[in-house]
Formats: structure tokens, sequence, C-alpha cells
């Protein structure tokens, strides 16, 4: 699988974007369990400057417990991240595909959950984009 992220850029700045996207992760039955602001620790790490970046780590408890139970290996893929990326005018939002957990379980209960999860991530970009996503479209 060499396409792992659904995508979308938007045409609203960063700071417009940010909590749009937590809403409508929240619409899609989603809460935020971490957020790391991955400029500010590039910064304070290596003392290197990038555009503003979050990684939102997005979980659906439900999901998550029937992934876990069909394979307990998926938690290391737990939970679905969500990149928002300052692009100056544009904001990035880009999320692993969890479709892809497909490539690493064959249970089928792993196939249902991220046919499920995706559905519901691409319907989130679909909410923040105003149509449908060729990225998220894929199957």
């Amino acid at each position: 699988m060499t396409n792992f992220t659904l995508s979308a850029t938007v045409p609203v700045p960063y700071a417009e974007a940010l909590p749009r996207v937590r809403e409508l992760l929240g619409d899609a039955g989603f809460g935020v369990l971490t957020e790391i602001d991955l400029s500010a620790t590039l910064r304070a790490k290596l003392g290197v400057d990038v555009p503003q970046q979050v990684i939102l780590g997005a979980c659906m408890p439900q999901l998550a417990h029937r992934a876990l139970s069909a394979d307990p290996r998926i938690a290391t893929m737990l939970p679905c991240n969500v990149v928002v990326a300052d692009e100056g005018e544009e904001t990035r939002v880009e999320i692993f595909d969890p479709a892809a957990m497909t490539s690493f379980s064959s249970d089928a209960g792993v196939a249902e959950v991220a046919a499920d999860a995706r559905r519901r991530l691409g319907g989130m970009l679909e909410a923040l984009t105003g149509k449908k996503d060729d990225d998220a479209a894929r199957a």
C-alpha cells in the first residue's frame, strides 16, 4: 500500500482549521486523546522552526475495542493520527488511513473496523472541505 493517508487541503488559515477539525472529529464520534505540537517540539529539541503543525491522536473507544478484540497487535496503530499543518493561506489535514490496518492483519474483524473508521474519517474530511475528497474516496 503506497498511499496510506486520507488528506485534504482547506482554503482557511491554520488557526481557523484546527478547532474545526476537532469539532468535526467529535461529530464523527472521535475524541482527541493526545495532541502533539510538532512545531514546538522541534523548536525545543532541535532549535529548528517549521510551520505550525499538530498531531491529534483521535479515538473512538467502541471501534478501538472491536479492533483490539479482533487482533491485539492493532494497539500499535492506535490512536488514529490526524495531522493539521499550516501551509500559509491554506491548511493541510492528513489522516492515517485506517484501511492500512488490513495490510498488517488479515482478521475480518479488523477489516470491518477499518472500513467503519475510514468511512467516518472520510466523512469528516468531506464535511471539512464541503466536497468528496479523492483520497478519502479511494478504498
